[in-house]
């Protein structure tokens, strides 16, 4: 079985990268800065983002963001990191479809831009497609770090990247619950765990599998057989 193309899989997490940065950056924008000093209601779907327009473009530059994501994530998955178990397939297909549910969240939301949160239309977008999409990538990154630690291909700090952005994801889930408002500083601490997965998989495109990794342990009764077959 050929390996992954390095080259490939480097400009693929590049683009993640980029990604995982800009999220990080937006949320800190919004939580630090425009959230204190904006006039709009928390009630308006669009908040805190006094003009509609800028809504439009920001929800245009979140959607390319989701999008870098997801394409990172398929790059990773062809690197082998977290192995090639079923374990690690399900959570890059996961991950993959939530991160794709958020795209098509970030488009769905501009037509309803100035509804208040409390509409159906703002229920639907948030619940049904926000809510799923966020369920289905902490599943996945929670997967993939599971299967990264037990697979061992990555060594030091790089194996703890995928588990870490799924915990941060969990804890986007507790603190908005809590407190809805803090949502875009928990995004940027969810984009701080992607540029951290990210940078990981940029510099170790197609990591070395070690000697005997994935393979399941021969039990004394096939060896036996084996010992038999041979007259030995």
């Amino acid at each position: 079985m050929p390996g992954p193309d390095r080259s490939s899989i480097r400009q693929r997490a590049a683009l993640f990268m980029v990604a995982g940065a800009a999220t990080a950056a937006a949320g800190a924008v919004l939580f630090f800065g425009i959230q204190p000093s904006t006039d709009v209601s928390e009630d308006l779907w669009r908040y805190p983002w006094e003009s509609s327009g800028a809504f439009v473009v920001f929800s245009l530059f979140s959607a390319t963001l989701h999008a870098f994501v997801a394409v990172g994530l398929l790059a990773f998955g062809r690197s082998g990191a977290a192995g090639r178990s079923r374990a690690a397939t399900a959570g890059v297909a996961l991950a993959v479809a939530g991160t794709v549910l958020l795209v098509v969240g970030e488009l769905a939301s501009i037509p309803i831009r100035d509804a208040e949160t409390s509409d159906a239309s703002a229920g639907f977008v948030g619940g049904a497609i926000f809510g799923f999409g966020g369920i289905l990538s902490t599943l996945g990154f929670l997967l993939l770090g599971w299967a990264t630690l037990r697979a061992g291909v990555w060594g030091g700090w790089r194996r703890y990247t995928p588990l870490a952005t799924g915990l941060s994801l969990v804890a986007m889930s507790v603190v908005t619950a809590v407190s809805p408002t803090a949502l875009h500083g928990m995004v940027g601490v969810y984009g701080l765990g992607l540029l951290a997965m990210a940078t990981a998989l940029y510099t170790d495109p197609a990591p070395a599998v070690p000697s005997g990794a994935g393979e399941p342990p021969r039990s004394p009764g096939m060896a036996g057989a084996s010992i038999g077959r041979d007259g030995r």
